[in-house]
Parts: structure tokens; sequence; C-alpha cells
């Protein structure tokens, strides 16, 4: 089973909307009844330039309806040390749930880090609180 506050990566890894493979770091959040991963696949795409003004943590403008959680390049995120290579952004409105079985069955990954559980709850809290998250994966984060 995949373990909360894993940090994956795939490769490649496979969209459910079918959409081209590729290589992606996935977050697990929450894992439900043993059958359902509530999980964000970081970018390296800073989506909104303007409105992400810190170098790390949680930025949330209700009123805009934007959330972005932001790692920060080379700032240790995980208990082994592991820490993104660029400034990494989680969008709340792009988390996602996925059925388990679609992320392990001919899927190849490896396990990049626990994140700290520091960076975990932050992560977390700012996606719950979040306007711009589904109210669907709000409650499945809250539960």
């Amino acid at each position: 089973m995949l373990k909360e506050g894993q940090l994956l990566f795939y490769k490649p890894f496979y969209f459910k909307d079918g959409g081209e493979p590729l290589d992606k770091f996935f977050i697990v959040l929450k894992n439900v009844n043993d059958e359902t991963i509530v999980a964000s696949l970081p970018t390296s795409k800073n989506n909104a330039p303007s409105l992400i003004d810190i170098l790390h943590g949680c930025v949330n403008i209700d009123e805009r309806q934007f959330n972005c959680y932001v790692f920060q390049e080379k700032k240790c995120v995980c208990d082994n040390g592991f820490s993104f290579d660029v400034h990494t952004y989680v969008y709340g409105d792009k988390v996602n749930d996925y059925l388990f079985k679609s992320l392990t069955d001919g899927q190849t990954y490896h396990i990049s880090g626990q994140l700290t559980q520091t960076e975990f709850n932050a992560l977390k809290e700012c996606i719950i609180n979040s306007n711009s998250t589904i109210n669907r994966i709000k409650k499945l984060l809250k539960s």
C-alpha cells in the first residue's frame, strides 16, 4: 500500500484522462478504503507568477479561486533529505483521486522519500482551506 506523505517518481506516469505519459512526481495525500488514493502531481510550471510571491509554502487567494503550495528548489522536504531540483508547485484545483490499482498495475515508480510531518501537514492544510479545491476532495482529505 502506498503511504500518506510518500513522494513517488513515476517513469512514466499514465494519466487517467489518457493524456500522453510523462515522468512525474506524485504525492500521496490520503488513502481511502484501501482502494482510492487522493494525490497531487507536482509541476515545475509556475502558472501564475504574478500571484505567487513566496519561495516556499501556501499561497491561497480565495477571491481569485487560486491555491498553490510551493516547494522551494533545493530545500529539504523529505525525511531522507530529498529536495526538488527546481521550484515545484501543487495546485489545489488539480488534486485528484486515483484508483489504487491504476497507480500500481503496470506502472514503474520508485519512492523518492517521505515528506516530513511538518511539510505534509502544511501541504494538506493549504489544500483543505482553499476555495479552489473541489469539495469532494476536501471531504476525503478531512476524513
